[in-house]
């Protein structure tokens, strides 16, 4: 796992974990392109990671044929989270490869944390942790798709409302299926001219066995029904399972590779709890690394003196 001798992974549900193998003598210290990353006054009162009851966790992720909005879509809820705030937001702020703004599209999966307090329903005023992937939607990546899917309990399926229901829509779908993820179906663009919610509704309806009425309309461009939706997610997604007095596991759902830190891998956090300083072993390879540093994604890296479940 890894092409350095410095390996690095961080952590997701609560966070990243960076890591070292063994015998390994490369310092931990950042290159010197290294950012403080910008954590905006709000976040301060959020629940901190590894002292975050499992109850107010919610793990989802946006699937969507491509171009139908996911990355605008979480972007707005980055900035109705207060995860970032108007003067350091940017379209598609997720998307972190020249590639992927180049093109204007997502090829690999981020994840992001975000506290978000209840504005409507019984759990009104209570302050939920959600975490966030937004998934690639061109075909050649389903499986960079799956493995999200995998760390998630729910999935917000986004159909254009003028375009309806393509190709990527239905394998992105039955991959969530399979997965056995809660889904919740949502038409965005209605601010367009060409938009025809109703229809597409009716024909998402159909397909995952709900009523026309329990499809949201939103425009992720606008925001108009975004905090709805988000009030949704953590009505409908069911909260992560994992024993936090358990030994810790984790599942490796994505990883990349840093000039500075090595080998970085989002993980999502099963059972128990990941510490700085402890050692993980990969079920695959029966390696064991010493972990250097853990945090979380909000959305830049911030450390953490742990990550649970």
């Amino acid at each position: 796992m890894g092409v350095s001798e410095c390996r690095s992974p961080w952590a997701w549900d609560d966070g990243w974990a960076r890591t070292t193998s063994a015998h390994s003598t490369c310092p931990a210290q950042l290159g010197p392109t290294t950012r403080k990353a910008f954590v905006p006054q709000n976040l301060a009162s959020a629940p901190q990671p590894g002292s975050t009851e499992p109850s107010i966790i919610r793990n989802f992720c946006i699937i969507a044929h491509i171009d139908h909005g996911k990355s605008t879509l979480a972007d707005r809820m980055l900035q109705l989270t207060g995860v970032v705030d108007a003067r350091h937001a940017r379209a598609q702020y997720l998307d972190r490869m020249d590639i992927e703004r180049e093109r204007g599209i997502t090829i690999k999966s981020q994840a992001v944390r975000m506290p978000w307090t209840v504005s409507d329903g019984p759990d009104t005023g209570t302050t939920f942790v959600l975490n966030m992937i937004d998934t690639p939607g061109h075909v050649d990546f389903t499986y960079e798709v799956s493995r999200s899917l995998e760390a998630c309990e729910g999935a917000v399926l986004l159909v254009d409302a003028a375009q309806g229901i393509e190709a990527q829509t239905l394998a992105n779908l039955y991959l969530a299926l399979e997965a056995d993820l809660d889904i919740i179906p949502v038409l965005n663009k209605i601010d367009l001219p060409s938009a025809q919610p109703e229809k597409y509704a009716a024909e998402i309806a159909h397909i995952i066995g709900c009523e026309p009425d329990d499809v949201f309309r939103v425009s992720a461009k606008t925001g108009e029904g975004v905090e709805e939706l988000l009030n949704k997610i953590v009505s409908t997604v069911p909260a992560p399972k994992g024993n936090a007095d358990a030994p810790p596991r984790a599942l490796i759902f994505d990883s990349i590779y840093d000039t500075y830190r090595g080998v970085v891998t989002y993980v999502r956090v099963v059972d128990g709890k990941l510490s700085h300083r402890d050692r993980i072993k990969m079920m695959s390879t029966g390696a064991v690394h010493e972990m250097l540093e853990v945090g979380v994604i909000s959305p830049e890296p911030t450390k953490a003196k742990e990550i649970g479940v």
